[in-house]
């Protein structure tokens, strides 16, 4: 089929690189990332796979347009903002993108050929880092601390076998307690009898330990903030 012929097919089926791009995250979050292949991607398109191919090099730049996606899904941190107010919005976001797409975590940091969102979001977080006070060692030291505590607990939290603080609660008293002899355990017993009567809701912990980070890093500054 000719070059004309593809592009004519294509658009009689909708396709674009968007589009593309968006069916195949959409596989990857009900799937999996293995669910986005490129079989399974034009099978859902349907279309054929030279199809795909078009708008797609090959599978790693498939997934760098599916992770620039999701950066633009994480609000950078804003400049009108101190630096721990701006950081602490920034996680969140990105916590919040993240348990949309789960699949994700473990490629946020992978990609070798970052996409124009990519970089984008990396220079404002190296921005209000720098601008904060902090040296660039110090601004480095800090990016790995915040990037490795949210993608921890959104990892963490995206295998967590219970959805809502009922479910936990309910968990508490029909699975975890029987298997927790209070004799043996008295401690385990005892947390989660508590924490399962009180309605403790797990989520409230990355408010927590984001808080005790940020104040860690405050005196690590090595200057007052640029322009203050």
């Amino acid at each position: 089929m000719s070059a004309k012929s593809h592009r004519s097919a294509d658009a009689a089926a909708g396709l674009s690189q968007q589009r593309v791009v968006l069916e195949a995250m959409r596989l990857a979050d009900s799937e999996g990332i293995d669910g986005a292949s490129m079989r399974k991607l034009a099978a859902a398109l349907g279309a054929g796979a030279m199809s795909i191919y078009h708008y797609v090099a090959s599978r790693e730049e498939l997934l760098d347009a599916m992770i620039d996606v999701v950066f633009t899904e994480i609000d950078p941190p804003p400049v009108d903002r101190d630096w721990q107010s701006a950081m602490r919005l920034r996680a969140t976001s990105a916590r919040a993108a993240l348990a949309r797409h789960p699949w994700a975590i473990g490629l946020m940091e992978s990609r070798t050929t970052p996409g124009p969102a990519n970089l984008r979001h990396r220079e404002a977080v190296a921005s209000c880092l720098r601008n904060a006070g902090f040296s660039i060692v110090m601004s480095a030291h800090a990016t790995w601390l915040l990037d490795s505590y949210v993608y921890g607990f959104a990892l963490q939290e995206a295998s967590l076998p219970f959805e809502t603080v009922d479910e936990l609660s309910a968990m508490a008293d029909a699975v975890y307690l029987p298997q927790l002899p209070q004799e043996e355990f008295p401690y385990l017993y005892e947390s989660a009898a508590a924490l399962g009567a009180s309605g403790y809701d797990p989520a409230s912990e990355f408010a927590f330990g984001l808080d005790l980070v940020l104040a860690a890093l405050e005196p690590l500054r090595d200057s007052a903030p640029r322009g203050s």
